[in-house]
């Protein structure tokens, strides 16, 4: 699902950090070896069909590396 971020992301908050990602050696594997962490957080994000809607966003971060595989988990409103 395409969307784009409007605005800050707020509320962000730590899920997991490095061997407790399930995910952490495909990340390795992709983007490199580094502290990697899983976030979560809240933002205004607009649609493929222009539509605008609050909702949870997920995505892995890593310091010199950025935010890779950001997505929707779920709509508040």
């Amino acid at each position: 699902m395409y969307f784009e971020i409007i605005g800050e992301i707020e509320e962000i908050e730590t899920i997991a950090i490095g061997g407790k990602i399930r995910d952490i050696m495909r990340l390795q594997r992709h983007f490199g070896t580094a502290r990697w962490r899983k976030l979560k957080g809240f933002a205004m994000v607009k649609l493929q069909n222009d539509r605008m809607r609050k909702a949870e966003l997920h995505w892995y971060e890593a310091h010199g590396i950025g935010r890779k595989k950001m997505k929707i988990k779920r709509f508040l409103d």
